[in-house]
């Protein structure tokens, strides 16, 4: 597959991503490099990954616990004094080889640890493939309150390797899923159907496919680097989709959702709300939810679920002046932002999910 360019790095795909790493690791003359994992990837990724860096310097391994629950600032502070501990300074590089939650806390670590330090993501999910590990996004929760500690800054290069894909259950590939439908619905009505045959698709589609969703989101990110019109398109299913998972990762009556299934639930509801308001068709609205359902189910959310996930919107990043703004479908392909929506259309989304 073709390597992406993006403004100021590349995205290598494949083979490609270790010979342009030792390249890069040659040339760069790094005074120390850190490889940040968690628990899983230590196990089932660390060992491919090494065996193909061919540089004689030494690696440090910064592990931290698997998991959304982790990604705190405590998490960070812990690495910022291993850092400290192992002699990193600002010639350091720090390689971060995991998920979404390694590649945007990792990130963020890289970013603020003396005042910034140079960093690359090697995602090692697909939803890190297609979603986290591109366009600059780094941070943390404060507490089950999503990603809303960071900032915006771009790793040297994204590595995608979809050998690493072998290592997931089922699960963790239906969460990343989640995120390429969405590119679809916000951008290409045709990518959408192809995607949604998956019983059509085999492994080389799904390279080719990942390839075309991160061109996708690249090109968006190109575009709205630092998210004050078209990038908040990226954000389709997500105000109610993040609420609706933090809800749940701090609920312990409820079901700890990965994020593509939660944002499921949530492009559902926000498509409804996309008929209401944007003109979206009855048609395509059965569609996006006959699609969802049938690969996600339905999370089971009671009265008092719901008004407590409402609740939470208040904190979502895309708000101003105290108004929830969504990013929301004109049609399959097309998406409007900054809509306000009326509190009696977001229970009728709620009610709309649940039959």
């Amino acid at each position: 597959m073709e390597s992406i360019q993006s403004t100021s790095y590349s995205i290598h795909f494949n083979a490609k991503c270790y010979s342009e790493l030792n390249a890069y690791l040659e040339a760069s003359n790094f005074s120390k490099v850190f490889i940040v994992v968690d628990s899983n990837t230590h196990i089932h990724c660390l060992p491919k990954f090494l065996s193909n860096i061919e540089s004689d310097m030494a690696l440090e391994i910064i592990e931290m616990e698997a998991g959304e629950r982790h990604k705190t600032l405590e998490t960070c502070t812990q690495i910022w004094h291993s850092l400290s501990d192992l002699d990193g300074d600002r010639k350091s590089l720090i390689i971060n080889l995991g998920g979404g939650v390694v590649t945007d806390l990792g990130g963020f670590v890289a970013s603020a640890f003396k005042r910034g330090i140079r960093f690359v993501n090697v995602p090692t999910s697909l939803l890190s493939m297609v979603d986290a590990s591109v366009g600059g996004k780094t941070g943390v929760d404060l507490g089950t309150i999503k990603n809303q500690i960071g900032v915006i800054n771009f790793s040297d290069m994204v590595l995608v390797d979809t050998a690493f894909l072998d290592t997931l259950p089922a699960e963790e590939m239906r969460s990343g899923l989640a995120e390429m439908l969405k590119h679809g619905l916000i951008k290409d009505a045709n990518y959408w159907s192809r995607l949604c045959d998956l019983k059509a698709l085999d492994s080389s589609d799904l390279e080719e496919m990942i390839h075309e969703s991160i061109t996708i989101k690249n090109e968006v990110v190109k575009r709205d680097p630092n998210e004050h019109g078209e990038r908040k398109q990226l954000n389709f299913g997500h105000t109610l989709g993040h609420a609706i998972e933090s809800y749940c990762l701090d609920n312990e009556n409820l079901q700890t959702l990965l994020h593509g299934e939660a944002i499921a639930a949530g492009m559902i509801m926000e498509a409804y709300i996309s008929t209401k308001t944007c003109g979206l068709s009855e048609d395509a609205l059965s569609e996006i939810k006959q699609t969802f359902k049938s690969i996600y189910g339905t999370v089971v959310l009671s009265e008092n679920d719901k008004s407590s996930i409402i609740e939470l919107l208040r904190y979502d990043k895309k708000n101003s002046h105290g108004q929830v703004k969504y990013a929301l479908l004109e049609s399959i392909g097309s998406c409007r932002v900054d809509v306000i929506v009326e509190d009696k259309l977001v229970d009728e989304a709620f009610a709309y999910y649940a039959t």
